[in-house]
């Protein structure tokens, strides 16, 4: 959605310094790299002159198993290495994919690879459209790994939406955006009841027997190009799901999927994804706006993204 311009106020490099020797990484250099939306990244380049891809996951957006959840996804993507577009995590010389940075952080690491990153939003050619709905069918064929875990099916924070719509006339005082964001949910309140409500009207009619391995959001900002090869990143959402839980973002390619897969995806499943994906973004920024926060890059520009994102879905 956005770059993620602010380095987190509680995570230093002293800090990965000390974690990074658990992969053999003695760092060199850590350059911060203001990429991707509720992560941190930065390249770390070893005494030997190698570089890697570094990741925190804020542990706060990743729900109350937080650390069991990444450790599975990661888990899940390092099993799945052997395809040929998955950007795995590497192992620590103990075997984890993943180590605790403090309270509230959780450090993975990747190879540096170089290629052409993909934008959230970038319009795809149609040629590379077809490659991704051709790499997922390929996904979904696979046999789903011992720690692939099903993703839950509410959105995000939920019950802090709720609780906002609910409560949506007592002023929010946490900091420059509370009050707006609490005059925005109250403002759309009877849409986002209504739509909340559609949610689960299409959820009881998916079939949610039908469950194979989903990367989660392989949308163009986790895409890798080199030439006219594709690589999927960014697999924390990984999880064993309809397949519909990727096809939403593809609909205009479901027939090339079909034949290439051989299965039809279910309109209900589709509607259903696409509603959660926009469900769980509003849900995401109220919770972030009732924090304490700064006026930042990040929050200006997640602002507009929660006023946008709200706007649209009750219209």
């Amino acid at each position: 959605m956005t770059k993620m311009q602010d380095r987190p106020s509680d995570l230093d490099e002293h800090a990965l310094r000390l974690v990074l020797p658990e992969w053999g990484i003695q760092p060199i250099v850590l350059a911060y790299a203001p990429v991707g939306f509720g992560d941190y990244h930065w390249i770390a380049t070893g005494a030997d002159g190698r570089r890697w891809f570094v990741t925190a996951v804020d542990l706060r957006l990743k729900g109350p198993h937080g650390t069991a959840a990444l450790r599975h996804a990661m888990d899940t993507a390092d099993a799945l290495r052997d395809l040929d577009f998955v950007v795995a995590p590497v192992r620590t010389a103990h075997g984890e994919t993943v180590r605790q940075a403090g309270a509230r952080y959780a450090v993975s690491v990747f190879p540096y690879l170089d290629g052409i990153p993909g934008s959230f939003g970038q319009e795809l050619t149609p040629a590379q459209r077809g490659l991704v709905v051709d790499l997922l069918a390929r996904l979904h064929e696979v046999e789903p790994p011992a720690q692939c875990a099903a993703p839950q099916r509410q959105p995000w924070h939920r019950a802090s939406l709720e609780q906002a719509i609910a409560g949506s006339d007592r002023p929010w005082e946490a900091g420059p955006f509370t009050r707006a964001a609490g005059s925005l949910v109250a403002d759309h309140a009877k849409g986002l009841r209504r739509r909340l409500g559609e949610f689960d009207r299409l959820a009881s009619e998916v079939d949610w027997d039908v469950r194979v391995v989903t990367h989660g959001e392989p949308h163009s900002g986790n895409l890798l190009w080199q030439g006219e090869r594709g690589l999927l990143v960014d697999w924390d959402t990984v999880g064993l799901a309809p397949p519909e839980r990727d096809l939403w973002l593809y609909e205009g390619d479901l027939e090339r999927y079909a034949e290439v897969s051989g299965r039809w995806p279910q309109p209900a499943a589709l509607a259903f994804y696409r509603l959660r994906w926009a469900l769980d973004d509003v849900a995401i920024f109220v919770d972030q706006f009732r924090r304490p926060h700064g006026r930042t890059p990040d929050t200006e520009l997640a602002w507009s993204a929660f006023a946008g994102t709200v706007e649209e879905l009750t219209a």
